[in-house]
């Protein structure tokens, strides 16, 4: 006999909260086992198809786990080291930049410019606010990072656990399915099922889809001679997961850097327009259809949403695991919504006239 309605909530609710006070009070205890998880899961597909090839599960995630683990030391050596470098150097040539936009408009200008004018205040401001708060950001991350993955976290710990978690992925879901309540069990995997496909779209898709519009956009400004083309290209790749906010940032940020390198020679200025204006094309008709495909359900406001309320509540691991559980949230809340439409509560118990 299946326990009463009200019991259930209440047994869920307590549940819950235990779940989200012990999650709170481990902070970045979890965190590499979060990075851990995360891995497993995106590599698990590629783990399965292995398989269907005729490999076992433990040459399959062996031969994942050398790869990983031959990009991994080629990003360290490669890619890390010069694109810390550029961003050190973006953020301390910012006032030189401001100065000679300074210098334009007072050409341009001369009424507007003048020294105790706002505008000349407010660009000067800007510049010297970037330089100091900017290089105060960015070792804060550095030395935050440092201090939450430190090299054995980061060379170690989060390896084997993604590694473990990968080799055991379909015998721990089977364990977990056999531990649902049996009367519920049906819709907790169709659920789960939802959130699966809307992860598997987000996540693997769209992470996919930000790694290959960051390295067009790098590759494109570098290959045009673009100071700081790595980081221009690191940061529209990563924001990528907007729909357009990426490319507006990126593109704002790289035709403003040419327009102060190239200015005399509009050609590169329209080189640099011109691979933004391919990027999106490419990424709206190509890389994002087949990658990520129509439907993700994730709306860009509640991705904002979520990246601000997680960030803000627990650090740098809630901004790890905002993307996750927005896409559990809105999968949850569109099936309550289902049910909702479906109850007498919505349709009513009258006769139609």
């Amino acid at each position: 006999m299946a326990l009463p309605v009200q019991r259930q909530a209440t047994y869920w609710g307590i549940a819950l909260a235990v779940f989200l006070v012990v999650m709170y009070a481990l902070g970045n205890v979890i965190l590499p086992f979060i990075l851990g998880g995360a891995i497993a899961y995106c590599l698990d597909p590629i783990a399965d198809r292995l398989e269907r090839l005729g490999l076992s599960r433990v040459m399959s995630v062996a031969g994942i786990t050398l790869v990983a683990v031959l990009v991994f030391v080629l990003l360290f050596l490669l890619v890390i080291p010069t694109l810390i470098r550029q961003t050190t150097q973006l953020i301390n040539t910012a006032p030189a930049l401001f100065e000679q936009l300074q210098t334009w408009l007072t050409a341009k200008f001369p009424q507007i410019m003048e020294d105790n004018s706002t505008i000349r205040q407010q660009l000067l401001a800007i510049g010297q606010a970037i330089q100091a708060k900017g290089g105060d950001f960015f070792n804060g991350v550095l030395s935050s990072a440092v201090s939450l993955i430190n090299i054995v976290v980061l060379l170690v710990v989060v390896p084997v656990v993604a590694f473990y978690l990968l080799l055991d992925w379909d015998h721990m879901v089977a364990e977990v399915d056999d531990l649902l309540p049996r009367d519920h069990a049906p819709v907790i995997r169709s659920i789960c099922a939802d959130i699966d496909r809307t992860l598997a779209s987000f996540i693997r898709g769209q992470g996919t889809v930000c790694l290959v519009m960051g390295t067009f956009y790098a590759v494109g400004l570098m290959s045009v001679g673009l100071n700081f083309g790595l980081v221009v290209g690191a940061i529209a790749g990563l924001i990528t997961f907007i729909p357009y906010v990426g490319a507006l940032v990126g593109g704002v940020l790289a035709i403003g850097l040419a327009i102060f390198q190239f200015w005399g020679d509009p050609f590169w200025i329209g080189a640099v327009i011109a691979i933004f204006a391919v990027g999106q094309f490419l990424e709206g008709n190509i890389v994002t259809p087949r990658l990520v495909g129509k439907s993700v359900g994730l709306h860009p406001v509640w991705l904002i949403f979520a990246l601000s309320i997680f960030g803000a509540m627990f650090g740098f691991v809630g901004l790890l695991v905002a993307v996750p559980v927005a896409a559990m949230i809105g999968v949850v809340t569109r099936f309550a919504i289902t049910k909702y439409k479906e109850s007498l509560l919505y349709q009513g118990v009258g006769d139609p006239d």
